[in-house]
């Protein structure tokens, strides 16, 4: 999978919003060339609500450990919530946060940061993850639909 067609399959989902910094948008430079996805059907992005799921493309101070400085590298997170996060690596997230690889290639892992927390990752996603990851895209958007349409109510 390439970064485009994460891009596209979480814009078909509708409702989406794929916010790419760049150079000249306001946002920092650190940022750029990474993608953060909300739900947000009236296409702003949330000032309040955390992205369900982001594309980096490189290493962020002290974040290294996928190393993300290699050519085309890129790693998807994605919070799946601590039941799913057991189901696909077989520890709660509070154990799984270290004793997984999240420098390998196309394996599912603890976000090297946001493991604790339910988040999952995996670097240069293809054929061993492309229909786990997927899953996980689609059931964080549910998630963040349904909290945004509680909110709403």
């Amino acid at each position: 999978m390439t970064l485009d067609d994460i891009v596209n399959l979480v814009d078909s989902f509708g409702g989406t919003v794929a916010q790419q910094p760049r150079e000249g948008d306001g946002t920092p430079e650190l940022a750029w060339g990474d993608v953060f996805f909300y739900y947000s059907p009236d296409g702003t992005i949330p000032s309040t609500t955390q992205p369900f799921a982001t594309i980096v493309t490189k290493n962020y101070p002290g974040d290294e450990l996928s190393q993300l400085n290699r050519p085309d590298a890129f790693r998807v997170n994605v919070v799946a919530g601590k039941q799913e996060f057991e189901r696909i690596l077989g520890l709660p997230p509070r154990e799984a946060a270290h004793a997984t690889q999240a420098d390998a290639d196309d394996v599912m892992a603890a976000h090297p940061h946001y493991g604790t927390a339910g988040w999952l990752s995996v670097v240069n996603p293809s054929s061993q993850t492309e229909t786990q990851l997927k899953d996980l895209l689609e059931s964080a958007f549910e998630v963040a639909k349904s909290r945004y349409e509680r909110r709403r109510d």
